[in-house]
């Protein structure tokens, strides 16, 4: 079965919104085809307590900034957590860290990888944030796979998820069995793995990891939470290894582009979709050459003819 996706009414922006005892959202007004309604930043804490946790502050937006200063009042920040360096997720971090004096925390700086991608776009995929990077960030406190985070009233586990990108996070909430989970999984659409530091195996390899988890709510940037997640996970991985086929099947003998791939299997898919499409099948095409399946002409590249080996 496909996944079957969530959605969830556009939001106000600016007003911050309760979604459960420790958990407050505010979303960011940058609304598009890659964040749906926009980056929705979340404030951990016991709202009787004096200390607060922010996760993805967004992206460099005055009017979000202060909303999210007016939603934190008078409490303390005592820490940033970013989930990923992509720029509607880590830039406001540097700007409430100097206002609240609180540290950041994340894997680490853009990887130099993922500053290659925008070399192989065409004009109409310029606007994807996730062909770009917030190269600007630094964490003050670099966090990695299984570190804890401890504040007043909540206590986070860091897992690293690499496949999205290859510094991406997933925060673990002890106190609400809950999972903030960044980019790597959301209810409105699949994740996009943008090549070359996008690595599908890794995503994948990650996306199992999940399944042997116990957390019982995902609370991804974008978009609504997931509740009884696995199922839903099972179902992304279901949907990667059935276009993973569907490429193989499609290529036969013959070499082929990734143009000519997407245009036969994504015949009943709206045009203006492709390009968006190709991203999602040139990374599927490099996982299946790492693993020895395929191969390309002249080389590992957007452009290459692609063919079973």
């Amino acid at each position: 079965m496909p996944p079957v996706f969530l959605t969830e009414e556009s939001p106000t922006y600016g007003v911050v919104q309760s979604v459960s005892p420790l958990v407050r959202r505010i979303v960011a007004k940058n609304p598009s085809k890659f964040t749906y309604h926009g980056t929705g930043t979340y404030i951990v804490g016991d709202p009787s307590g004096s200390e607060l946790a922010v996760i993805d502050p967004g992206p460099r937006d005055d009017a979000h900034l202060a909303a999210l200063l007016d939603a934190i009042g008078n409490k303390n920040v005592s820490h940033i957590l970013v989930t990923h360096t992509h720029p509607d997720h880590s830039p406001a971090a540097s700007s409430l860290s100097e206002i609240t004096s609180a540290p950041t925390y994340g894997f680490g700086k853009h990887p130099l990888a993922a500053t290659e991608v925008s070399d192989d776009l065409d004009e109409s995929q310029q606007d994807d944030p996730e062909s770009r990077g917030d190269t600007d960030f630094v964490p003050d406190v670099e966090i990695g796979n299984g570190d804890v985070i401890v504040g007043e009233g909540f206590t986070f586990e860091a897992l690293h998820t690499p496949g999205h990108i290859s510094n991406h996070l997933c925060f673990s909430l002890e106190e609400e069995s809950t999972l903030f989970t960044g980019d790597h999984v959301m209810g409105w659409s699949t994740t996009v793995i943008p090549a070359p530091d996008g690595n599908l195996s890794h995503y994948l390899s990650n996306l199992h990891r999940l399944l042997e988890r116990t957390e019982k709510t995902y609370r991804p940037t974008h978009g609504p939470a997931i509740e009884n997640p696995q199922p839903f996970v099972n179902s992304l991985i279901k949907h990667r290894e059935k276009r993973t086929a569907q490429i193989i099947t499609a290529l036969g003998k013959k070499p082929k582009t990734i143009e000519q791939l997407v245009k036969e299997i994504y015949s009943d898919v709206d045009e203006g979709l492709h390009k968006a499409a190709s991203g999602s099948v040139y990374a599927h095409l490099l996982d299946l050459a790492r693993r020895g399946v395929i191969s390309a002409e002249p080389d590992l590249n957007v452009n290459a003819e692609w063919v079973v080996i």
